[in-house]
């Protein structure tokens, strides 16, 4: 069963390898979103038709170097219903190198639709299908390879597959849901604990009473935090308390409800005392929801850019407020940041540590809960005493953050053979209100540092030897101090870099910035061992067309704390 789970995992990361996507302006009504509960734990909905087949074909030279038949850890599967899930996974990594072909065998438009949402604790996905006995065709195709068969049934006019998850001797009954209607593909399951209502419902058969379209959730999320208007997702956290908390108060709690009558054991029943009802219910509402959506949304068959924000919406003004003073500086490179080979900037106003932890802490502490399981968390955390951390902080105080750029790099070889770095244009920066001062009491610890004057005009000083590098490596560093930031550099465009820093005053503007430029940092790395003549490792093998480069981000707001991620893919 462990293998199996894990199976049933692989299977569904492998349907999301085209049912990629999430946002809205405004919402499109259709049968679909029409019966989706208003109450549904999870929502992820492209409201607007993707297009699949350019995306897939800006990313087929990455999933070249997939590794189709390096599966090793899913080879030795006894099962039927392991070998059938494994056989679907597989056959779709075969089938990404061609993303015309990949459409057209599991009958999908070169543009579709697709949503997935939950009814209670029961996950739903519908896709828009172009041609069902295409899809049919590869279901029959993995029960050749596999042994396992399916069951047709119908409900309520509709025909659909069941495929048994567990073995004729278990005694519960398990089984992955396939349904086509009306030009969706719906993929559920259906088990022997669940009443018969409920896969009407999720087969689009049986109206939910009070679906999302009634309400302007969508709408809401989208205006609120600016998201594109193709697609929106969110996981509702108060939807999922009310679950766990109550016996009647959603879908979910009533399953639960039922589940633990049946098997007279309720593994939530202290959670469903009045108290912890009540408490748990104050933090959902002041954590409502985590949401996600496009800020930037280009697909074309050349070239894509995703760039994806989650936020984690929070009404506690008190620990947004303490996070937000936290926000320290990150350097802004401009437009060519994106091209970097790799960022990496920590903005964090070191003076504001102690007392923004010491803040969320007494937060956290009040009111005192009466649920057990929040009192016990409660007691656990007041052991933690924010305040000693000051002490460790305090030599840091006025450092607002830190900030490294690698922009190129070589390598070489030395008289043994081994790698060296042959060249390296990189630039690391602290900046501080006084990072002159900051060097002083530094100078104490690191005598060789002692010897070190840096003018305050941004002259810069060679500190090559403080490396202690071998002799072998081709670097030579200086160090300078450029307006408020001490930086560290080698290489012509670092020092450029290092002079545009001097430029900027110490904004508060972030908490974390990372950014990868896969191909650049790769490319030396592959050039140096094919010029050796050693065959390429197979890691380094599936990423030498890589053509992508990633950001990510957390901030803080007023409205929650953000996540970002941007992609940026093109094809060869």
């Amino acid at each position: 069963m462990k293998k199996l789970a894990v199976a049933a995992v692989v299977l569904a990361i492998g349907a999301g390898a085209y049912y990629v996507s999430q946002q809205p302006n405004s919402v499109v009504s259709n049968p679909v979103i029409d019966n989706i509960p208003a109450d549904t734990l999870m929502f992820s909905g492209q409201l607007t038709p993707f297009p699949a087949k350019d995306y897939l074909t800006s990313f087929a030279s990455k999933y070249q170097q997939t590794g189709v038949d390096d599966l090793a850890m899913f080879s030795e599967y006894d099962l039927p219903q392991e070998k059938f899930l494994m056989s679907l996974y597989q056959q779709n990594l075969k089938l990404l190198t061609e993303p015309e072909k990949f459409l057209a065998y599991y009958g999908l438009a070169d543009s579709f639709q697709s949503y997935f949402y939950t009814l209670g604790a029961l996950p739903v996905m519908k896709i828009e299908i172009a041609n069902a006995d295409a899809f049919w065709a590869e279901l029959d195709r993995a029960e050749q390879d596999s042994g396992l068969t399916h069951q047709v049934q119908s409900m309520v006019g509709i025909d659909y597959r069941a495929y048994s998850l567990l073995d004729d001797s278990e005694e519960e009954r398990i089984d992955i849901i396939f349904a086509i209607d009306k030009g969706w593909l719906t993929i559920t399951f259906n088990t022997s604990f669940n009443a018969p209502e409920l896969l009407e419902t999720a087969l689009g058969a049986k109206q939910v009473d009070n679906p999302i379209t009634a309400t302007t959730m969508l709408q809401d999320i989208i205006h609120k935090h600016g998201f594109a208007k193709d697609s929106v997702s969110f996981i509702n956290h108060v939807e999922l308390i009310k679950g766990l908390t109550s016996l009647d108060g959603n879908r979910l709690a009533k399953q639960i409800s039922k589940l633990a009558s049946s098997q007279q054991d309720d593994p939530f029943a202290k959670l469903r005392s009045p108290e912890c009802q009540s408490e748990l219910m104050s933090i959902a509402n002041n954590w409502p929801r985590t949401v996600m959506g496009f800020d930037t949304y280009l697909i074309k068959p050349t070239e894509t850019t995703l760039d994806l924000r989650a936020v984690v919406e929070s009404h506690n003004q008190v620990i947004l407020g303490a996070l937000t003073k936290l926000r320290g500086f990150i350097p802004d490179f401009g437009k060519d940041a994106i091209n970097h080979l790799l960022s990496v900037g920590v903005g964090m106003d070191v003076g504001q540590l102690a007392p923004t932890l010491n803040t969320i802490w007494k937060d956290l502490q009040t009111p005192e809960f009466s649920c057990q399981l929040l009192a016990e968390s409660q007691y656990e955390l007041k052991q933690l005493n924010p305040a000693m951390i000051g002490m460790f902080t305090g030599m840091a105080n006025g450092v607002k953050g830190v900030n490294l750029t690698v922009l190129d790099y070589q390598l070489a070889e030395d008289n043994y053979g081994s790698p060296i770095v042959n060249e390296l244009d990189a630039l690391f920066s602290l900046s501080a209100d006084n990072p002159t001062m900051l060097i002083e009491m530094v100078k104490p610890f690191f005598p060789p540092l002692a010897q070190i004057n840096l003018p305050s005009d941004g002259t810069a000083v060679d500190v090559t030897s403080l490396l202690m590098l071998p002799t072998e490596f081709r670097v030579q560093a200086k160090m300078a101090l450029k307006g408020q930031h001490l930086v560290v550099y080698s290489g012509d465009k670092a020092e450029q870099l290092a002079d545009k820093l001097a430029e900027q005053t110490l904004t508060a503007n972030g908490l974390v910035n990372v950014g990868v430029d896969y191909q650049k940092m790769l490319t030396p790395l592959i050039t140096a061992i094919e010029q050796n003549g050693e065959p390429l490792p197979e890691e380094l093998l599936m990423m030498k067309d890589y053509n992508m480069r990633i950001q990510l981000s957390v901030d803080v707001t007023d409205k929650g704390i953000e996540i970002g991620s941007m992609m940026q893919s093109k094809a060869l």
